[in-house]
């Protein structure tokens, strides 16, 4: 639910900010999704061997964590810096990825383990996700 409603942020503060047509929607998201996990969400759809199902829906709880930092990071800089139509919010997508992009790396080093990866939640067996 917390999911929905901080990508619902962002989407309002991108509209506010001149973000108009939904290929530029897509386009900003790809950018976050590429500076926070390295890949745009079309290539971690196929990774996960996804078609047209919502991706959000298939990530394990880290996938979905770093992506709502993402968003969250990209949000909270755009209110910083109020940018205007489509190339600013670009910039300030990257950026707010690179800070979700930059935690996964530091918890990878940590532990010496991927955040991403082919694991689909819904198809984990239940005891599975509980455990994490």
């Amino acid at each position: 639910m917390r999911g929905i409603a901080i990508r619902e942020e962002l989407t309002d503060e991108w509209k506010k900010h001149g973000v108009k047509e939904d290929k530029e929607y897509e386009i900003l998201t790809a950018e976050i999704y590429k500076a926070a996990f390295g890949l745009t969400p079309s290539q971690y759809k196929k990774l996960k061997g996804l078609k047209r199902e919502n991706l959000r829906d298939h990530m394990t709880d880290l996938e979905l964590i770093f992506s709502m930092l993402g968003e969250a990071s990209t949000t909270h800089i755009t209110k910083a810096e109020h940018p205007d139509g489509f190339i600013e919010n670009k910039s300030v997508a990257r950026r707010g990825g690179n800070v979700a992009g930059v935690a996964r790396k530091k918890l990878e080093q940590e532990t010496r383990r991927k955040v991403v990866s082919r694991e689909n939640y819904l198809q984990s067996p239940q005891s599975k996700r509980l455990k994490g």
